[in-house]
C-alpha cells in the first residue's frame, strides 16, 4: 500500500507531504482545488508520462517521491533481478521532471520506465476516466477476460502466442521462398551475368583504382619527370657551378675561419652534412631519371583496367568497396533462388504442422476463454446487483475469427439493465452512473483476482445518487477491508464510510497553492455537511452525524 507521498514544486504544489492510511482514504475538495493533483503526482510516480508543464512556474524541477509498502506475497526475486535493494518490504520511488525530461529511482537505483510498468502492475491499479473509456472497447476486452483468467490459463495463452510467433516465422519464410521462384529465366540469367562481370574483373583491393591512377599519371608524364628529375640532379652536382661544389668552397672558407675561432668548428660540420644529404639526393635524382622510360604497353595496361573498374562503379557502386558489396549480395540472392526450390516443400510441410499445432492450441484456449467468460459474467452480475442493479444481465461474447496473436477469438463485454432489453455492447450504455458502477464491478472483480494492494478511484461516483450512492459507498468500504482504497469523491454518503479523510483547498494570494489536510472527527462532520447541503447548518451536521455513524 501507499504510506506517504511527497511533492516539490508541482504544478500549483511548493512542497506537500500525505500520509496515507490502509483501509479507505477519501480526498473531498471544492471544484478546481487541485483534488486531482494528487492522484497525477501518484500516477507520475509509478511512470506515467510526463511533462515540464508539470514544474510550477519560476522552478527548474518537480520532484514526486512516493513510498509504497509491499505484502510477503511480492516477487522480491524481481526485485533482485531488477538489481533493487528491499529495506522492511518498502519501495521509495522518485521522479524528477525537468525541462529537458525526468529520471525514476526505486530505492535510489536508477530505472527506466519499462521497471516502474512492471512495478506498477504489481502494486497499484488507479482508475481515471480515460480508464473508463479503455474498459468499454471491445478490443480491450480480450485482455481482460484473459488477465482474469487462472494460472493454467495464462499457460494456454503463452504456449498459443509462441506456437503463433513460429507459425508467422514459417509463414514469412515461405513468401520469401516462393517471391524468389518468381523470377524469370530472363531475370535469373541476367543475375549470373551480373555475377560473372564483377567476379571475372578479380578485384581484390578496394583502393585499385586509386593506385593505378597514381601510377597512370606518372608513365603519361614520363618525359616531363625525365627532364625535370635530371634538371635538379644537374643543378645539385652536375654542373660547374652546381650547389655542392658552391657548398664545398663555403665549407672551405669556414674551416680557414676555425683555425681563429674553434667555435665555429659546428656550422663546418653542419656544412659537410649537408653536402652528403645533397650527394645522396643528386644521386636518387640521376637514377630515376635514368631509369625513367616510356612503357606504353604498361600505360594501355593500365588505362584498360581503369576503363574497366570506372564502369563497373559506373553499374555497381560509387566506390569498389560498394561494388565488391554489390557482388556479395548478388551471391547471396543467387544461392537463396538455387536453394528456394528446395525449401518450399518443406517449408509447406512445416507449415501445414504448424497451423495444426497451432489450431489445437487456439481451440483449448477458446474452449478456456469461454469458461472464464461463464465465470466472470456470473460474477459481474452479482457483484452489479450489489450496486443497486437488480435487474442487471452482463454476458461475455466470444466468438470465432481468423488467428491472430490473441487466438481465434473475438470477445465482447455485453450489458442489459432492463429486463426488457437484450444485452447489448458495454459502449453503449447511455447512463454515466450505470458506467460508473459498471467500472467499480470491474475493479472490484479484477482486484479481488490480482491481488493488488492498492486501488485508486479519481470519481468513480460520476452520474451516480440516491440509492445507487448508497450503494457504491458500500461496495467501496467492503473493498477497503481487504486494501487501500484512494478516492476522490463529491459524494457525501462515499466520503462517510473513509477510514482517513484528505481536504484540499486552494489559495491565491500573490501565487496559487494548493494545500492538504488531514481532518479530525468535527472536521470530517463538518466536511461531509458541506458536500451535502454547500453550507454548514444544524441541518447538514446532523446529516453528515447520520451519514458517518448511521444513527
Amino acid at each position: 500500500m501507499i504510506k506517504t507521498l511527497k511533492i516539490k514544486d508541482f504544478i500549483l504544489i511548493d512542497e506537500l507531504e500525505i500520509i496515507f492510511d490502509k483501509g479507505f482514504n477519501v480526498i473531498t475538495g471544492e471544484t478546481g482545488a487541485g483534488k486531482s493533483i494528487i492522484i497525477q503526482a501518484i500516477d507520475l510516480a509509478f511512470g506515467a508520462r510526463a511533462s515540464k508543464e508539470v514544474v510550477k512556474t519560476g522552478k527548474n524541477r518537480a520532484i514526486i517521491e512516493l513510498s509504497a509498502e509491499i505484502n510477503d506475497d511480492f516477487n522480491k526475486n524481481l526485485l533482485q533481478e531488477l538489481g533493487i535493494e528491499i529495506f522492511d518490504n518498502e519501495l521509495v520511488f522518485s521522479r524528477e521532471i525537468t525541462e529537458n525530461g525526468s529520471r525514476s529511482r526505486v530505492n535510489g537505483v536508477i530505472v527506466t520506465q519499462d521497471v516502474i510498468k512492471t512495478l506498477r502492475e504489481l502494486l497499484i491499479d488507479i482508475h481515471s476516466q480515460h480508464m473508463t473509456y479503455t474498459y468499454v472497447q471491445p478490443r480491450y476486452h480480450i485482455t481482460l477476460l484473459d488477465n482474469y483468467g487462472k494460472s493454467d490459463h495464462r499457460e494456454l495463452l503463452a504456449a498459443y502466442k509462441e506456437l503463433y510467433g513460429k507459425y508467422t516465422e514459417i509463414c514469412k519464410n515461405l513468401e520469401r521462398a516462393r517471391e524468389k521462384t518468381d523470377f524469370s529465366e530472363q531475370q535469373v540469367e541476367f543475375l549470373k551475368f551480373q555475377i560473372s562481370e564483377i567476379e571475372n574483373a578479380q578485384i581484390e583491393d578496394k583502393n585499385e583504382d586509386e593506385r593505378l591512377k597514381e601510377e597512370l599519371n606518372v608513365l603519361a608524364n614520363s618525359e616531363k619527370l625525365k627532364e625535370h628529375t635530371y634538371a635538379a640532379y644537374w643543378g645539385l652536382y652536375g654542373g660547374e657551378q652546381d650547389l655542392i661544389s658552391a657548398l664545398g668552397k663555403i665549407k672551405s672558407s669556414i674551416s680557414k675561419a676555425v683555425e681563429y675561432d674553434p667555435k665555429l668548428a659546428s656550422f663546418e660540420e653542419d656544412i659537410a652534412g649537408a653536402q652528403e644529404v645533397l650527394r645522396e639526393t643528386a644521386s636518387g635524382l640521376r637514377d630515376y631519371s635514368e631509369a625513367m622510360e616510356l612503357d606504353e604497353a604498361r600505360l594501355n595496361e593500365i588505362q584498360d583496367r581503369i576503363d574497366l573498374l570506372e564502369k563497373l562503379k559506373r553499374k555497381y557502386g560509387n566506390t569498389l568497396e560498394d561494388v565488391m558489396a554489390t557482388y556479395e549480395k548478388l551471391s547471396e540472392e543467387m544461392n537463396s533462388i538455387d536453394s528456394s526450390a528446395e525449401n518450399i516443400e518443406e517449408l509447406e510441410r512445416a507449415k501445414k504442422e504448424s497451423e495444426l499445432a497451432l489450431r489445437a492450441g487456439a481451440e483449448a484456449l477458446s474452449d478456456s476463454r469461454r469458461e472464464i467468460a461463464r465465470e466472470l459474467s456470473g460474477v459481474m452480475t452479482a457483484e452489479l446487483e450489489k450496486l443497486d442493479m437488480p435487474k442487471v444481465r452482463f454476458s461475455i461474447q466470444v466468438e470465432s475469427c481468423d488467428f491472430n496473436s490473441n487466438g481465434c477469438d473475438n470477445v465482447e463485454f455485453l450489458i442489459s439493465t432492463n429486463i426488457s432489453e437484450e444485452p447489448k455492447p458495454l459502449a453503449k450504455i447511455a447512463s454515466g452512473g450505470e458506467i460508473s458502477r459498471v467500472m467499480l464491478a470491474m475493479k472490484t472483480v479484477f482486484a479481488n483476482s490480482d491481488n493488488i494492494n492498492t486501488v485508486i478511484f479519481d470519481e468513480i461516483d460520476t452520474g451516480i445518487s440516491g440509492k445507487a450512492s448508497q450503494a457504491v459507498a458500500e461496495e467501496i468500504a467492503e473493498l477497503a477491508k481487504a486494501r487501500q482504497i484512494i478516492a476522490i469523491t463529491h459524494q457525501p454518503i462515499i466520503a462517510a464510510k473513509s477510514d482517513r479523510h484528505f481536504y484540499v483547498s486552494k489559495s491565491q494570494n500573490e501565487s496559487t497553492e494548493v494545500h492538504v489536510y488531514i481532518l479530525d472527527e468535527a472536521n470530517k462532520i463538518n466536511a461531509i455537511a458541506m458536500l451535502a447541503a454547500g453550507d454548514v447548518t444544524e441541518d447538514s451536521v446532523k446529516f453528515a452525524k447520520q451519514l458517518i455513524y448511521g444513527n
